[in-house]
Formats: C-alpha cells, sequence, structure tokens
C-alpha cells in the first residue's frame, strides 16, 4: 500500500480533517458527492460507481449519490444537476453529455459553494474545476485506429460508430485518431455514424455502414455502447471474419465478441479506477486539501496524482487492450 493510499484511509483522513478545523470535521456530517452519468444502466458507469463506492469506503466519511438522465441528453442531465443544487451536495462529478449546455447549471452549482469536477467527458473550462481525462486524447485516439490498423497489414476501408454528435470524448478521440492517420498507411475513413449510445440505434447505423460500403473492413466504435451493438449486426450479417469490430468497449460485454470472432481485439481503461479517482478529487477539492490550478498534483488515493495542465485537466491513465490471450480474466470484473 503506497503513502497516498494510506494518507486517505479513514482515521487518518478524521484525523486530518480535526486539524484543518474544515467545518465537514465539525458537524461529523459526510461529505456528500454525486457521480453524474450520461446516462442510467450503462455498463460502463455502473462499474465506476463501484469504484466511487470503493473510494467512499476508503474516506470513510463520504457518501456517494449515483445519478444521471435516463437517456443521453444535455437536458436530462440539467435537470439532475438542478435537483442536486437543491440537495446542497458538497460536490458534483459529472461526465457530461454536451461540453457547453451543461455550463449555466455548473456555474450556478459553484456560486453555491458546490465543487464541481468532469470526468470521461468534459465540460468547458468555466464549467468546472478540473477535468479528469480517462487517458491522454492523442493515445487514445492513436489506440482505436491502431487496433483497426493492426489486422489490416494490407490496408482496407473503416468505417467510424460514434455517440452523440456533441459528445465531448469521442469527438476528441476522433479528431486525434484523424492526425495520425499517417501512420497508418492504405487505410482509408470511409465514413462516420452516430448511434447516440443507443443499443437499437447502433445496431442499425452498424448495418447501414456495411449495406453502404460493401467492402468495409473494420467498425471503429470508440463508445461501449456502440462496439457491442456493431459486433452483434456484423454476426448477423454474417460477416465475421470480413468486418472486424474495434474501439473501446467492456470486457464483461465484450468478451462474446472476441470468442465469436466479431472482435479481435479492443481497449479501455479500468471504469472502477476512473469512478474512484473522480471521487478521490472531488472529496480533496471540496474539503479544501487541494486547489485545482495549472501544475497542481491532486492525490487519487491508490491512482497516485493527477497533475493538471494548463487548462486544468489530467489524464488518469493509458488504454489497455483486451483480446484472446486476457479478456476471460477480466470479463467477470466489470
Amino acid at each position: 500500500m503506497g503513502i497516498s493510499r494510506r494518507l486517505f484511509g479513514g482515521a487518518a483522513v478524521a484525523s486530518l480533517m480535526l486539524a484543518s478545523g474544515a467545518a465537514f470535521a465539525e458537524s461529523h456530517e459526510p461529505v456528500r458527492i454525486a457521480l453524474v452519468v450520461k446516462a442510467l444502466g450503462i455498463g460502463f458507469f455502473e462499474a465506476a460507481a463501484e469504484g466511487a463506492e470503493e473510494a467512499a469506503k476508503e474516506l470513510g466519511n463520504v457518501e456517494i449519490i449515483y445519478t444521471g438522465p435516463t437517456d443521453t441528453t444535455a437536458e436530462g442531465q440539467i435537470e439532475v444537476i438542478n435537483s442536486l443544487i437543491a440537495q446542497q451536495v458538497d460536490a458534483i462529478a459529472v461526465s457530461a453529455n454536451d461540453t457547453d449546455a451543461l455550463v449555466p447549471a455548473l456555474k450556478k452549482a459553484m456560486q453555491r459553494g458546490i465543487t464541481v469536477i468532469s470526468w470521461d467527458s468534459g465540460v468547458a473550462p468555466e464549467g468546472r474545476q478540473l477535468h479528469l481525462n480517462p487517458s491522454s486524447n492523442p493515445l487514445i485516439g492513436n489506440m482505436i485506429i491502431k487496433l483497426a490498423a493492426d489486422e489490416l497489414p494490407e490496408g482496407g476501408q473503416v468505417a467510424v460508430l460514434s455517440a452523440t454528435t456533441t459528445s465531448t470524448n469521442q469527438n476528441i478521440w476522433i479528431e486525434e485518431m484523424n492526425k495520425v492517420m499517417g501512420n497508418y498507411e492504405g487505410i482509408e475513413v470511409v465514413g462516420t455514424v452516430y448511434g447516440d449510445d443507443l443499443a437499437d440505434k447502433s445496431y442499425r447505423e452498424a448495418q447501414g455502414l456495411m449495406q453502404t460500403y460493401p467492402d468495409l473492413d473494420a467498425i471503429i466504435a470508440p463508445t461501449s455502447v456502440g462496439i457491442v451493438a456493431a459486433a452483434q449486426a456484423v454476426a448477423d450479417a454474417g460477416k465475421i471474419g470480413q468486418v472486424n469490430v474495434t474501439g473501446l468497449g467492456l470486457p464483461s460485454e465484450m468478451a462474446g465478441a472476441i470468442e465469436s470472432g466479431a472482435s479481435k481485439s479492443f481497449a479501455i481503461w479500468n471504469p472502477i479506477d476512473l469512478g474512484y479517482s473522480a471521487t478521490m478529487l472531488a472529496y480533496n477539492l471540496a474539503t479544501e486539501k487541494a486547489t485545482a490550478e495549472p501544475g497542481a498534483e491532486i492525490p487519487m488515493g491508490r491512482m497516485g496524482a493527477l497533475t493538471l495542465d494548463d487548462n486544468n485537466e489530467g489524464a488518469m491513465a493509458d488504454p489497455f487492450v483486451y483480446d484472446a490471450s486476457n479478456i476471460e480474466a477480466f470479463k467477470d470484473i466489470f
């Protein structure tokens, strides 16, 4: 157990809080941290909630409020945020459905003294104190095209199935992917479509790609909902071995696709670690143990520390590749 983890054990936290004279310690009330996700019922975010609860248990005086809208809309998240403001939570950690639309509500939260951070999918800087990227955007962008290109040594056609047109993280990853296309000779991106992180729409969009581009070799889906739907569409079309599905997904949801051959490999960071890290960051800001400013190193418990850049953003870890060699070890974890 590292030094940073020991520092945030329950007893040590209590003594540090008493020493600082923080209001939280005086009242002995738990620090209430709201983990606001893009939509409820998505496995990735449920795994992140597990990590948040792990951090809360480690800290010893934290209550996690896991919440989000029923669909992936900014309007739904704004309604949730306004409710949290009314509840006077101590911190809001949000994975945003829209970069800019949430800003007014989150600014209101900060004006009320609520700590606000974004994670996974970012909010514009004026609407949060810091943003936690799961990994670095350039590494992710390179990874998703590399996974497709590695299976196409002679080159080929690939298409992208993303989430929503306004989804901050997917758009950035696709931009970064396009920047490095010159490194992958013979690989052509023939189209980009959007499934809105809905399984049925993503399935139909994947079908449409295969119909529109009969010589398609790969579908890249940088979304855990889209990649599963695309793999199913490939299997149902009888194109396993012809069209490889890759991108970002959950081992538990992609194990079948790896086994069938619909997907040769995919990547993801550990969402449990992501929820854990977001909770640690929100806690340290809410209890004034750290300040979000360029160059700051903010502790994330067992995940080390987040180093903030000039935009108060930082990366948690590198993406990890899953394939037939390791899927069994991870599919029961998340």
